[in-house]
């Protein structure tokens, strides 16, 4: 490899989903160095996987939550404190179907729900600050069509 191909930025690509039911915001309560922390169903992106069939699998992987994307929400860019680069690519959906004995990814303690107002008071709990970013987009409206975000072969 060559110092040019050594420099270049290679993020974390991830992606997120927003699924709202009865006023509440699915969550999900995870182990990350030994804190209990609160994040969206999330994850990174899979070799051969789309963005949008991340989230499903994710979504489904960590909460025992099967659901259908309704639109996309946005794109974030996030550096964490130790230096790591984030691209997130945060979807809403809408809940279709729950199976309780799935068994959760490690570290997921377990799936909630939370109205956005118990979400925003707990801002030492959020996993990083694209959490609640995220949301705050979701309840402005910030809904753009799924066909924003394109696979192209």
């Amino acid at each position: 490899m060559n110092e040019v191909q050594d420099l270049r930025w290679a993020p974390h690509v991830t992606v997120a989903t927003v699924v709202a039911r009865d006023g509440r915001l699915l969550l999900v309560e995870e182990a990350i160095d030994g804190r209990a922390v609160l994040n969206q169903p999330a994850g990174h992106l899979e070799p051969g996987e789309s963005l949008a069939a991340a989230a499903v699998r994710e979504t489904l992987e960590e909460s025992g939550w099967t659901v259908r994307l309704t639109a996309f929400i946005g794109t974030y860019q996030w550096t964490a404190p130790d230096g790591t680069p984030f691209l997130r690519f945060a979807y809403a959906a809408e809940p279709v179907s729950h199976d309780p004995d799935r068994p959760l990814d490690t570290g997921i303690l377990r799936a909630l729900w939370l109205d956005p107002a118990e979400l925003q008071a707990t801002p030492s709990r959020l996993r990083s600050p694209l959490v609640w970013e995220v949301v705050a987009d979701f309840l402005a409206g910030h809904r753009h069509p799924l066909s924003l975000v394109r696979e192209v072969a």
